[in-house]
Order: structure tokens, then C-alpha cells, then sequence
């Protein structure tokens, strides 16, 4: 009876405990409510009652933001100093810097903004005006490079940029400049908003910009655009490129008849911009085309895709040619190092190649891998080279900001838990960086474990990097359907980094990412009677989907996951699409990729698949070997569809 009576006293306390911390977290919730709502009495009363909760600094934070035009320097200060080891203090510090601003406050404002810790182009620009309102003329100089983007800039810099436009340090070809820029990234309300600064007449002959972006072969065929003016000239440019983007070739033959009456200037950049349409759209025209170009400046995305043409086209000297053309800080980045050695290799210039291959070979990434593949190396997953012991963990989870970061993810706040992760780690070592990620998989934040294993630099665990969770469930459907499992980890690795409540901003969902679409097609098709689409996110049938529709896809694709992954993620129409009609090696179909999402996406799982057979000491094949060859277009079966995402070609 005795014993009896005690456990039922230990679960009555175990329980009231549970509903104290319960009951704490929805106050806490409560709070940010009445925050969001502007109710301060109403955040007072449940600061109150939350003393000492792990999270009283967001209280404190939600108080002092509430009541921010009134508070004094000094209690902004204070907040600033005590709360520095939180995210919030930054934030405080970003949003009273732009009320300082907006009052005009400079004096205050140029005191307090060397503190401020990252980037803010809003920020940069009130900084600029304060020292302009000093009199310091040299603000100009650092103003213009803030002009010459193609995108929207924070209302901060408007009163610069007509500063200038008064003081004549931006004249009518700075301003087309600019306008080019926002055309070529296709913001074409941005070039209206630009326009603004030239003369009403060209003002309003580029309010037809709108017309021409959808329908630009009718603009080319009325002939109505003036080529003696600049106005008419820009229209007709951009007509030009604008159609290229859809239908290459459609666009040469009004190109060819118009271009002697354009200056050699222009030429080149109409030839520049067509180029790079052309390759986007594996056109074999392109390479021709960027040669016509000749020494027409070219944006990075330009630069790259003149290589990825003269990839899809096997012509290794201009793969090197291209590279070379490159800025530096591309010249840099693995991508282009590793088709670099490998065009080098291709020309026979082993001993050049390899001085490139041997330092990208220690880099863990796609390109990493595929360099150590070339110098005749095996890959295999680095030997964990720090184990961190019980006392470290237990002493990493009593560290504020990680504790603060745990709490918030608990409660579901998933983007202020990442921030105050992200925080509470930024100047940690390797050990350090390895003892958090073991905190965050214990505590089942698979998707922090591997985003701060991934950050070491010399010290390295793999088996934090590439998580294996729901192992026993996941063999289960791999066997049932005959998938790879390390494939399918690598691809649950990317697409949700194991966030079984993941939901994308296109509207999918769960571990494997499903479309509602696609998910209720599958449904259909493995006869689950009264399916709905909230039953996605369980684990088991997100899995039991999502594993049918990879199978799916690689069925269609003939075998080659290359071909399967890119279709996963952006449809099996386009992933057919995106073939060549000779047979292409998988690093280069994927390279090629036109979708910047979808070509890092592919690289990502199949080098992930790579890790995780080496963790399950699976039948070892390299990345090259698990890339394989893309067939041509008439290697393989084709499918149609209306929807591009759509599972519509039956295996």
C-alpha cells in the first residue's frame, strides 16, 4: 500500500509539473499575442507572471519595442548591453537606428551605428545621408554602387540618388544602365520606376515595357519602335532578348534584320543577352552566338552559362576559355575550378589539372567529391575526429543561448529558434560547433545538427553531418520498392532536412516534400480509401508517398535517378526536357540544369546518397558511377503534360 501510495504521489507531481511547464509556455504564447496585438497591459500582466522563464528576454524586448519612440537612449542601451548574447539586441539596435533616421536624429545616429553587427542596404543608406547632412561630399562615390542594381532599393537611398541626379554625378546613361540591369533580371516595374528620372517623353514610351515582357514578337512585328532614338532603341532590345528567352531561333530572324542599325555597342550586348538566353535552352547556337558578343561585359550569370553551352557541347577549350574569362571571385568558387581541371585533363594537361583537382578534393561537397574522384581517389566518410563527452553535452545545453534556442523550437517558433541558434553559435570552434550539434540531435533538431556539423572546419563528425533517422520504417519501403535507401536519405536530406512538419512556400509538405497534387494522385493510386490531405504529414505515409512517387519517376526515367531526382523536384516533363539529343555524362546534364534550385538540388542528394552508402557500408559506387549517363532524347521514353510538376507518364 505503502509503495502503492508513492507512485501515485510521484505521478501526481510528474504531472502537475508537466501542466506547470505547460501552462508556462501558453502564457509565454500568450504574450507574444498580445505583443502582435499592441496590448502592453495586456504583455505587462503576462511578463509578470513568467519571471525567470528561459525566454524572459523576449518579454523584456516585445516591452521595449512597444514603446521604443518614447524609451531613452539609455534604457536602449542598457537592453543592448544586457541582452547581448541574444539576437534581440540587434534587432533593437537595427530598428532604433531607423527611427533615429526617420527623425532626422543624425548626431545620434552616426554615434550608435558603427555598433551595429551585419548588413542592412536600409541602414547603409541612412548612414550615407547622415554624413551627407555633415556635409561629407564623398557619400557619392559609395552612393553610385548602390545605384547599379536591377533590383528595388530601400526608400532610404531615394534622397541620395535625386542628390545626385540634382548635382549631375547621375546623367541619362547612368539611369538606362540601371534600367538595362532591372530588364535583364525581368523587373520590369523597377525599369518604370527608374524611368522616372528621364525626360516625360521617355518616361511614358516605357510604360509599354509592360506589354512588351508578354507579348514581344507583336512588338517586333508592328516595326512601330523609332531606332534614331534611345528610347526606341531600348524597346527594341529588349523585345529582342525578351523573345530569345522563350524561342531562340524565332528571335534571330528580327535580329538579323535589325542589327545594322545598331551601333557595335549594342550589338554585342543584344548578342550577349541572346547568348545567354539560348544556353539557358541547350540552343547549340549559343556558343556562336557569345563569340559575336566578343568583349561585351557579362554579368556572372552570363559568364556561367558560356561555359555550361561549351559543357553541353563538349568543347573543352571553351569550357577553359570561359573560366578563364571569369572574375575571380567566380574563378574561385568549386564549380568552376573543378570543369577547369577537367577541361585541362580533356586537352591532356594532367599535371595542371591536378594542381587544381588536389586542393578541391579536401572541400566535402559535390564538387569536392568529383575532384577526388578524377585524381583516382575513393571517397569515404572522415573517421569522427572529436567525440564530445557527457559533461560537454550537459554543459552546451545549459548555455542561455542555446537553452533559449531549444525552448523556441519546442514551441514550434521555428524561425526565431534558428535565429537564436544561429546566435548563440556564431563564433564557436570546431569542438564547440560538433558538442552543439550532438545537443541538437538529442533533442530531435535534426535539421540544427546538421547545419552546425556542417560548419567545421578541421574536426569533422559525418554521422551528425548525415542523420539516419526511421531507419527500420525507411528499409521497409526501400525494399518494398526496391530503392536505393542511401538515395533516399540524401533526398530527404535536402528536401526537408528531416522537419516532419516542413512546408515549403510552393506548398508541399513533410519529410519527402510532397506536392498536395501529387501526393493525392498517389494516394489514388495505392488505393488509400478517405485520404485527406492533412494525413501527408504523417511520418509513415509521407514516407509510403513519397517513396512510391521516386520509384515512379525513376521508372519513367529509365533507371537513371539523375534523371528521377531533377523530376522530383521539378516535374518529369521538364526533367526529360533538359535532355540533349546525344547522350550526356551526369555531371554535365546536371550542371546544365537551367533551374539554379533544381541543378544545386540534384548535386546536393546524389552527393549525400554518396555519404550515406558509405555510412551503410553499402556496395561501393562513386559519385561518377551514381551520376552515370543521360541518354538522348530517343534513348529513353518521353512523356507530355499540361502541368510541368504533374506525374502524368506512366512507366
Amino acid at each position: 500500500m505503502q509503495k502503492f501510495l508513492s507512485l501515485f504521489l510521484l505521478s501526481l507531481l510528474l504531472l502537475s509539473g508537466a501542466t506547470f511547464a505547460a501552462s508556462r509556455d501558453d502564457e509565454f504564447l500568450a504574450a507574444r499575442e498580445a505583443f502582435r496585438l499592441q496590448k502592453p497591459a495586456r504583455l505587462d500582466a503576462a511578463a509578470a507572471r513568467l519571471k525567470g522563464h528561459v525566454l524572459e528576454p523576449y518579454l523584456a524586448y516585445w516591452k521595449i519595442e512597444m514603446r521604443l519612440k518614447d524609451a531613452s537612449p539609455g534604457e536602449i542601451r542598457q537592453f543592448i548591453q544586457a541582452y547581448r548574447d541574444t539576437p534581440l539586441s540587434e534587432r533593437l539596435r537595427a530598428d532604433w537606428l531607423k527611427l533615429l533616421a526617420r527623425q532626422q536624429n543624425w548626431a545620434l545616429f552616426l554615434s550608435e551605428y558603427p555598433s551595429f553587427v551585419g548588413e542592412d542596404d536600409e541602414l547603409t543608406c541612412y548612414a550615407l545621408q547622415a554624413r551627407l547632412n555633415l556635409g561629407d561630399g564623398s557619400v557619392f562615390d559609395e552612393a553610385r554602387r548602390l545605384w547599379f542594381v536591377g533590383t528595388d532599393q530601400p526608400s532610404s537611398c531615394t534622397p541620395l540618388f535625386e542628390a545626385m541626379m540634382t548635382d549631375g554625378l547621375l546623367k541619362a546613361d547612368d539611369v538606362w544602365a540601371r534600367i538595362r540591369l532591372a530588364l535583364e533580371l525581368g523587373n520590369v516595374s523597377v525599369a518604370q520606376r527608374v524611368a522616372q528620372h528621364l525626360s516625360d517623353q521617355q518616361e511614358a514610351r516605357l510604360r509599354t515595357l509592360d506589354g512588351i515582357a508578354e507579348n514581344p514578337q507583336r512588338f517586333l512585328d508592328k516595326g512601330s519602335a523609332d531606332l534614331k532614338t534611345r528610347v526606341g532603341r531600348e524597346l527594341t532590345i529588349f523585345a529582342l532578348y525578351r523573345l530569345a528567352r522563350s524561342q531562340p531561333q524565332q528571335a534571330l530572324p528580327y535580329w538579323d534584320a535589325l542589327r545594322e542599325r545598331f551601333g557595335s555597342e549594342d550589338r554585342k550586348y543584344v548578342w550577349g543577352q541572346m547568348a545567354f538566353h539560348a544556353a539557358r535552352k541547350h540552343d547549340p547556337a549559343a556558343l556562336k552566338w557569345f563569340a559575336e558578343a566578343g568583349d561585351t561585359p557579362l554579368n556572372e550569370l552570363q559568364h556561367a552559362w558560356r561555359v555550361r553551352a561549351a559543357l553541353r557541347g563538349a568543347d573543352w577549350q571553351q569550357v577553359l576559355a570561359g573560366v578563364d574569362a571569369m572574375p575571380e571571385s567566380m574563378r574561385r568558387q568549386g564549380a568552376w575550378r573543378y570543369w577547369k581541371a577537367r577541361a585541362l585533363k580533356e586537352m591532356g594537361k594532367q599535371a595542371q589539372a591536378n594542381a587544381i583537382l588536389a586542393p578541391l578534393s579536401t572541400e566535402h561537397n559535390f564538387y569536392g567529391q568529383m575532384a577526388t574522384e578524377e585524381l583516382g581517389a575513393v571517397i569515404g566518410n572522415p573517421e569522427a575526429t572529436y567525440r564530445p563527452s557527457e559533461a560537454e553535452v550537459k554543459a552546451m545545453g545549459q548555455v542561455p543561448g542555446i537553452r533559449r534556442a531549444l525552448a523556441l523550437y519546442q514551441l514550434g517558433l521555428r524561425l526565431e529558434a534558428n535565429r537564436e541558434w544561429g546566435w548563440a553559435i556564431r563564433n564557436f570552434d570546431d569542438k564547440q560547433l560538433l558538442v552543439a550539434a550532438e545537443v541538437a540531435k538529442r533533442s530531435d533538431w535534426l535539421d540544427r545538427a546538421i547545419y552546425t556539423a556542417g560548419k567545421t572546419v578541421q574536426l569533422h563528425d559525418f554521422s551528425l553531418r548525415y542523420p539516419a533517422p526511421h531507419r527500420d520504417l525507411m528499409r521497409t519501403f526501400a525494399h518494398e520498392r526496391n530503392l536505393d535507401e542511401a538515395w533516399i536519405y540524401g533526398l530527404i536530406r535536402q528536401e526537408s532536412r528531416f522537419i516532419q512538419v516542413a512546408r515549403s512556400s510552393v506548398g508541399a509538405s513533410g519529410l519527402m516534400q510532397l506536392m498536395p497534387g501529387t501526393a493525392q494522385w498517389v494516394a489514388k493510386r495505392l488505393g488509400l480509401k478517405n485520404f485527406r490531405r492533412n494525413l501527408v504529414n504523417r511520418l509513415d505515409t509521407n514516407i509510403a508517398l513519397g517513396t512510391y512517387y521516386l520509384k515512379y519517376v525513376l521508372d519513367v526515367n529509365d533507371g537513371q535517378p539523375v534523371l528521377a531526382t531533377a523530376a522530383y523536384n521539378a516535374g518529369p516533363v521538364r526533367a526529360k526536357r533538359w535532355k540533349d539529343e546525344k547522350a550526356l555524362e551526369g555531371a554535365v546534364y546536371t550542371e546544365t540544369i537551367p533551374f539554379t534550385e533544381t541543378r544545386d538540388y540534384v548535386q546536393k542528394v546524389m552527393s549525400n546518397a554518396t555519404y550515406y552508402a558509405n555510412r551503410f557500408g553499402q556496395r561501393l559506387l562513386t559519385l561518377k558511377q551514381r551520376l552515370g549517363v543521360v541518354a538522348g532524347r530517343n534513348g529513353g521514353r518521353e512523356c507530355q503534360a499540361q502541368d510541368e510538376r504533374s506525374p502524368s507518364c506512366e512507366p
